[in-house]
């Protein structure tokens, strides 16, 4: 049986805005001693298929990966905007929801990120004929435990 994908976010999900530093850092990006080493072996435990869905795109295998002890994962390529990111936009969609429905291609999928809205929600439960678990995090804090437990609850139920 296939597993359900994660689609991950990483500023404001693996990157809090707020909360404990875990390393020096002197990277460039200040955020990424805000990243946690602890997140890898606990994304990797969850029954999914991970994927990376950030605007870090490949920059996410190359840099934060490594850090967190994951493989190379798949990463969505965000489509050019169009004329119709305006029209979600106005009504108040995630400009990645309508991606992220169109590559899962009906398979279940969680998402998790610190943007998402009762709009996504109510518009991938209308246009994807899987399951789908939006799961929102707190920006500040991130991806914590409850988070962790909610994810792997929902896939050990949609695998």
């Amino acid at each position: 049986m296939t597993r359900p994908l994660l689609f991950i976010d990483v500023d404001g999900t693996l990157l809090p805005f707020g909360g404990a530093v875990h390393t020096f850092c002197d990277d460039p990006n200040p955020l990424l001693a805000r990243l946690d080493p602890a997140h890898g072996p606990r994304l990797a435990a969850l029954p999914c298929e991970l994927v990376w869905a950030t605007t870090w795109m490949a920059d996410a295998n190359d840099v934060l990966a490594p850090r967190l002890g994951l493989p190379l994962l798949p990463v969505v390529d965000w489509p050019e905007p169009s004329d119709m990111d305006e029209q979600d936009e106005r009504a108040g969609l995630h400009w990645k929801t309508r991606a992220l429905v169109d590559w899962a291609a009906g398979r279940p999928f969680a998402w998790v990120d610190d943007e998402i809205t009762r709009v996504d929600r109510a518009w991938a439960e209308e246009h994807h004929p899987g399951a789908a678990l939006l799961h929102r995090v707190d920006p500040r804090e991130g991806l914590i435990d409850a988070g962790y437990a909610t994810l792997g609850e929902w896939a050990r139920r949609h695998r």
